[in-house]
């Protein structure tokens, strides 16, 4: 009986784990790899900076959604939880942030660019004004 009842434990645990393993996935990945996953591809692309620095230059068809704004949860309750969504800030800290609010909104797959739009630039990617 003692085994039985171990062998229920185990199977239940497992699928528990298994579970939160499919919950929710953030991704940080090179210029490269964004840009191959990002280029001539129909995504869900946020530029967490200041509308000022996506003004500057931002990917393309990258949408702005300034992290520090006052309404940054509504705006991206507006993005496809259940479909990718790509992230991009300068160098890499704001979009951690954002990518932490977006797993606690209940998005399944984040793709953060590592290094942000400055990694971007040093890997020749092209942005637009």
């Amino acid at each position: 009986m003692k085994t039985k009842v171990y062998c229920l434990l185990v199977i239940l645990m497992s699928l528990t784990a298994c579970q939160s393993q499919t919950k929710e996935t953030a991704v940080l990945v090179p210029a490269q790899e964004f840009y191959q996953q990002t280029n001539n591809n129909k995504v869900q692309l946020v530029d967490v900076r200041t509308p000022k620095e996506f003004s500057q230059g931002h990917l393309k068809n990258a949408q702005n959604i300034h992290l520090y704004d006052q309404d940054f949860k509504k705006r991206i309750t507006t993005l496809d939880k259940s479909q990718p969504v790509y992230v991009y800030c300068k160098a890499g800290s704001r979009s951690a942030e954002a990518v932490e609010i977006m797993k606690a909104s209940g998005f399944k797959t984040i793709v953060e660019l590592d290094g942000g739009a400055d990694a971007w630039k040093e890997a020749g990617k092209p942005l637009e004004q």
